[in-house]
């Protein structure tokens, strides 16, 4: 009896604390709501209970809002469902011509296969001056001292356009708005060093670019801001564009002042870097080295029997380039994440090619297609919608997943929540999962569109918010 009696009343205890904390997120949420600067907003907030789903607090959790880097958990997810956590890339050198007297005369191949990481500076086996010493010694190795021929690169594997439709003129041309190409270089970014002016309203000189985007002729229009301003720069230059505008402010009080820009032809810079280093090497290059754009008459995933071989760069594993994917937002990863599906499974890679594939995948999994109207990988462009129940289905679903350690491990710790954050022009959004003190343990989206005021103000009422789960 007491036995029955002590049951009874922790299940009116536990239902007690659940009322009592869905009521505090309903008072805070309307607070929100009177808010100012959310009088003209979206906003959308679903909470589920970590451990047996049920629904803790739902506003909005079928309304379709813009994600920005949220969306970043769509990709992560189906990536390591259909690419798999141990996947990596592989890019091949090899010679197909002959060798005589140290003279190589035929054409150069690259078969590349959309590498993200190629020539980037976060892992030591991807850093730029390595990959190049290591492949002129490749050449060195095989008794060439001397190149007469073209190079060709496996462009038509993937389609030519290198950022997804929907991204906007004012994000393309900055370091975030690099697309994926089948052969990246340095993570399609590139540094330009500036030299403010000592008052405001002073003209901006540009000190350096490294690396160098030697084909591009520059327009600075860039003006110096008071001490502590910030970074107000945009660069405006499409990818394979020529002309680029520099545009925006600076602050004053600095010797020098950086700002990261999108390759808009990566391709061509590796090739150049390439052809530097064996000219450094002493190895003449008698030709203009010209990246020949065309299908390679091989298999892609075929051993190059009729080449010789060079080299043989392989990536880090998947696992590992997801994680700077999520903690650092790199939306070139998941742009390429999203190519690479499409090729994997279709044989060609392209954006739309693999945003089919992650609405069909998550469909069968039961979020409805209309829940999903993405039109990139990583939640850049503006014209995104998905809902917040869609994101917390996702996370519940990696969470049964033998990925899950290294997809949880990827989430950056923000105000002591394990989560995705993201922000565009507008739109303010969070999705993860909190522990409670108590060790309830909650998943959640929370997104809110069209504020108006200080972004940096969203969040701090944002997080108040989500305090109430901890």
């Amino acid at each position: 009896m007491r036995t029955f009696l002590f049951a009874i009343g922790l299940v009116f205890f536990q239902s007690v604390h659940s009322q009592t904390l869905k009521q505090r997120l309903e008072t805070a949420m309307a607070a929100l709501e009177n808010d100012e600067q959310f009088t003209h907003a979206s906003i959308g907030l679903y909470v589920v209970d970590g451990k047996t789903g049920q629904v803790v607090f739902d506003k909005n959790a079928q309304l379709g809002l813009a994600p920005a880097s949220t969306q970043k958990v769509v990709t992560s997810a189906a990536a390591f469902e259909l690419l798999g956590k141990n996947f990596k890339y592989e890019t091949k050198f090899a010679l197909d011509g002959r060798i005589k007297d140290g003279i190589f005369s035929g054409e150069f191949k690259i078969i590349a296969s959309g590498d993200p990481t190629f020539g980037s500076w976060r892992w030591p086996s991807t850093d730029r001056k390595r990959l190049l010493a290591r492949l002129t010694d490749s050449v060195i190795a095989k008794g060439v001292n001397s190149i007469n021929g073209t190079l060709s690169v496996n462009a038509n594997a993937w389609e030519s356009q290198a950022t997804p439709n929907g991204w906007t003129w004012e994000d393309i041309g900055n370091y975030y708005g690099a697309g994926a190409s089948i052969l990246n270089w340095h993570e399609n970014s590139y540094e330009i060093v500036l030299k403010p002016g000592k008052n405001i309203g002073d003209s901006v000189k540009i000190h350096s670019r490294n690396p160098e985007i030697k084909s591009v002729l520059w327009k600075n229009e860039l003006l110096t801001a008071k001490a502590g301003s910030g970074d107000n720069a945009v660069i405006y230059l499409p990818e394979s564009g020529y002309l680029a505008y520099l545009r925006g402010t600076i602050p004053a009080g600095v010797e020098t002042f950086s700002i990261k820009g999108a390759m808009p032809f990566p391709d061509a810079v590796f090739l150049r870097e390439f052809k530097d280093a064996m000219e450094e090497r002493k190895i003449a290059v008698n030709s203009r080295f010209p990246s020949v754009r065309k299908p390679p008459p091989f298999s892609y995933a075929g051993v190059l029997k009729t080449f010789t071989p060079l080299a043989t760069v392989v990536s880090p594993p998947l696992d590992s380039i997801n994680y700077w994917f999520m903690k650092e937002s790199i939306n070139l990863y998941g742009e390429a994440f999203l190519k690479t599906i499409a090729f994997q499974q279709k044989g060609f890679g392209s954006s739309d090619g693999g945003l089919d594939i992650i609405r069909n995948f998550w469909a069968e999994r039961g979020i409805e297609k209309s829940a999903l109207h993405i039109k990139d990988g990583s939640g850049l462009s503006p014209a995104n919608r998905l809902t917040p129940h869609a994101l917390v289905t996702i996370l519940q679903y990696a969470k049964l997943q033998n990925w899950f350690s290294s997809f949880y491990h990827s989430l950056p710790l923000q105000n002591s929540i394990k989560m995705k954050s993201g922000y565009i022009s507008g739109v303010r959004s969070y999705t993860g999962y909190i522990k409670s003190k108590a060790g309830a343990e909650y998943t959640f989206a929370f997104i809110i569109n069209n504020f108006d005021g200080s972004s940096a103000a969203v969040r701090t009422k944002m997080w108040k918010l989500l305090d109430i789960l901890k």
